[in-house]
């Protein structure tokens, strides 16, 4: 019994592992880079403790080694817009401590992210949420750590293909979550229009653009029309009543005003002759 409940916890650490070690490598040719650009050594750190905002420090740092502070303030606040349904989404399983949510909000990357929803909700969401934040922030730091300190002896990341870690990382833990058709359409929709539109968009738009593919379950919804509504008539004129002589739900006529007993309509011959003979 205890082993099968730490079994996925264990195959979670295992999967976190693998993505930290790449995390690792590409957070030592942030330090690297960094120092490099002529920012501090301290504070390449402090930007990766305090910031923690992966690929927006290397965009950052080009930004402040041209000469644009500002931009790389602003330019980091568009790429790092996405994490707003990030917190949406995983708000209640932060917990309920208000230091737990602050604290939740800075270690909230695309990885951990992808780990938590790839766990049901609740308990076992909470876990896998702190146990990748807590192990992929020190992974980072860690790697900017031995960049600083290694220099330019760490090299680009991407010739070794450590940039395509994450995106493949993140796809394995998605998949399971496209078995649903709905779910499949929407990401499908999703990372057409990111693709689409990352040509002609700044670094950031095309991630918010994607998300508009959110809606597309609502426009898929049939609405309900007159004649499926309770009480409404089929013929679609509201308030209209069955004629006269029709047959009911059990198909005897309808009694009317306009019904004539056969009595009487025996009589109309015999009053027309009594009339004719005054």
């Amino acid at each position: 019994m205890r082993t099968a409940q730490r079994t996925p916890d264990a195959r979670m650490l295992r999967d976190v592992a693998a993505i930290g070690a790449a995390m690792i490598a590409v957070g030592a040719s942030f330090g690297a880079v960094a120092v490099a650009a002529g920012l501090p050594p301290w504070a390449t750190v402090a930007m990766s403790v305090v910031v923690y905002a992966g690929g927006a420090q290397f965009m950052a740092v080009g930004l402040v080694a041209a000469g644009s502070p500002l931009a790389a303030v602003l330019a980091g606040l568009l790429l790092n817009a996405r994490h707003l349904p990030f917190g949406l989404t995983l708000g209640d399983s932060l917990g309920r401590p208000r230091w737990r949510r602050l604290l939740g909000s800075h270690l909230m990357t695309d990885e951990t992210t992808a780990f938590a929803l790839a766990r049901p909700a609740g308990s076992a969401r909470h876990r896998a949420f702190w146990l990748a934040g807590t192990l992929l922030f020190l992974a980072w730091n860690a790697g900017t750590l031995l960049g600083v300190l290694a220099g330019g002896a760490v090299g680009d990341p991407a010739t070794l293909g450590l940039d395509a870690a994450f995106p493949a990382g993140l796809i394995a833990l998605l998949l399971p979550t496209l078995r649903d058709p709905e779910t499949r359409r929407v990401a499908l929709t999703g990372a057409g229009l990111a693709v689409l539109s990352t040509p002609v968009l700044p670094a950031g738009l095309p991630v918010l653009l994607a998300l508009a593919a959110l809606a597309l379950p609502a426009l898929r919804r049939p609405r309900r029309s007159a004649a499926d509504r309770p009480g409404a008539d089929p013929s679609g004129a509201p308030g209209s009543a069955a004629p006269s002589g029709a047959p009911g739900a059990t198909g005897s006529p309808a009694r009317g005003r306009g019904r004539v007993g056969p009595r009487e309509a025996g009589s109309g011959p015999a009053l027309r002759t009594e009339e004719r003979a005054c």
